[in-house]
């Protein structure tokens, strides 16, 4: 069955973030953002109705990584692809399933944010957001889970639009299983303190404030590792980590992630030839799984990868604006592409499907979706991103919002205790504040098979301003 209805309501609220630390990814430190909550009406033909909501942080340079953009500039971009989004899902009141309101909107969607000089990448955060919401209100109308919805195809995918052609989505989802856990992959940032010598800005909260404390923290098996483009300095970082990480008994696993800080692919293989000539790095390199969106967007395609012998797989990450990025970088000699909330939930089930279907080619490429997207917080946000990249079957996923910012601190009492007590396998309450749970480097995440999208409580909206109206504290 696959229920058709009309979105009726577009509710964008947001709420202020302050990190307890600073964060630094490509050109931008982060101390502060804003985190946005979309909330949808639907209504079926016969008068039935229901809420949906979902949650993303509104966060500077990814989107849009011009630096001649302040960052409240960019706050804005993504603030006005949610106002355009909502204003082009509101215009048609015709029935249709969850996928066809997605596809009726998409096309256009991206035009009409390119003509307001907005890249497609920046652009799919509208409409990724409005989705959400319509999703989680479909679970909800439907009184089931979001892998029991998305498995029998409730949501009405087909191959109807062009880069959807040719896949069986009915065949593709009913294979798809959930586990009860997901190994956190902690990413390490370009001014994270890795020892205690390191610290500059001692935060004093008792919660882990260094590489070496996350690690004994934690536990985490998994890490995803920025580099910053300039040999010298990624070498010598490196490094340091190596020095910490190498003392984990058991064996551990890494990412490197680039931003998009190299110039070109001769620059990432300068890279990786001199960690495999270092004696110190000789560890951290065996447990390189691949190497992320190191070249800029504008240049990231310009040489096919297949012929730099790099050694490892390289994913696509930045570059992923439009519904063909991922068949594009394949050509390229790309491996991988990542799976992030706030691209799009159907792009992630379509570039799911194209892995099956690719490696089953059998031409010696193996192709593979990773999980990627650290800023996602406490509550609805994680809860979702958490689900979405599980009932893909990806077994590791970039987590590490909760270690930037203090869990569920500034949200009421009450709806802490709300989450806690509903999911009480992914948080815990600790140091003044519910937060989320890591165990053995692993998230429990059981509970998320409820009805709605991954959560059974919903966050308190009247604590929210509306979208572009609320200030820092």
């Amino acid at each position: 069955m696959q229920p058709t209805f009309r979105i009726v309501e577009i509710e964008l609220l947001e709420t202020p973030v302050v990190l307890r630390m600073p964060f630094r990814f490509g050109i931008v430190t982060l101390r502060k953002c804003f985190q946005a909550f979309v909330r949808v009406c639907i209504e079926t033909a016969d008068g039935k109705s229901a809420w949906g909501a979902t949650a993303e942080m509104i966060a500077p340079k990814w989107f849009d990584k011009n630096p001649n953009l302040t960052d409240d500039e960019n706050f804005e971009q993504e603030r006005d692809v949610l106002r355009i989004a909502k204003q082009a899902y509101l215009s048609d009141s015709s029935l249709d399933t969850a996928f066809g309101h997605f596809i009726k909107h998409h096309d256009a969607h991206l035009k009409v944010c390119a003509s307001k000089g907005y890249n497609p990448l920046l652009a799919s955060y509208g409409n990724a957001l409005i989705d959400k919401a319509v999703l989680d209100a479909l679970c909800r109308l439907s009184n089931l889970s979001f892998y029991q919805v998305m498995q029998s195809n409730a949501v009405g995918m087909h191959d109807g639009h062009p880069q959807f052609r040719g896949m069986n989505f009915s065949s593709f989802l009913n294979q798809l299983t959930p586990a009860t856990q997901i190994h956190a992959r902690h990413t390490v940032g370009m001014v994270d303190a890795i020892t205690a010598a390191d610290v500059t800005e001692p935060v004093n909260d008792a919660l882990p404030e260094t590489l070496e404390q996350v690690v004994e923290h934690y536990g985490h098996r998994y890490y995803k590792l920025k580099v910053c483009g300039q040999l010298d300095k990624d070498i010598s970082r490196l490094t340091a980590i190596a020095s910490v990480l190498d003392r984990i008994n058991a064996p551990y696993f890494a990412s490197l992630d680039g931003n998009e800080q190299y110039k070109n692919a001769g620059e990432v293989a300068e890279l990786l030839s001199t960690m495999r000539a270092t004696p110190a790095l000789n560890r951290m390199v065996n447990s390189i799984m691949f190497v992320e969106q190191p070249i800029s967007r504008a240049h990231a395609l310009d040489t096919d990868l297949s012929d730099m012998a790099l050694g490892l797989p390289v994913i696509m990450d930045e570059s992923d604006g439009t519904l063909d990025a991922f068949t594009l970088a394949r050509d390229k000699g790309y491996s991988g592409i990542s799976s992030k909330t706030c691209k799009g939930i159907y792009k992630s089930f379509l570039n799911a499907a194209r892995c099956q279907q690719w490696n089953t080619h059998g031409n010696n490429r193996h192709f593979f979706m990773s999980g990627e997207d650290l800023t996602v917080q406490a509550g609805l946000c994680i809860q979702q991103d958490l689900a979405l990249v599980n009932l893909l079957g990806i077994t590791h996923v970039e987590r590490n919002g909760h270690h930037y910012v203090n869990g569920l601190v500034s949200s009421s009492k009450q709806e802490q205790a709300d989450f806690l007590q509903n999911h009480g396998d992914l948080y815990e309450n600790s140091f003044g504040a519910t937060r989320v749970k890591i165990s053995e480097g692993r998230l429990h995440i059981a509970s998320l098979a409820c009805p709605g999208f991954a959560s059974a409580v919903m966050p308190d909206f009247s604590r929210m301003q509306p979208l572009g109206h609320a200030s820092h504290v």
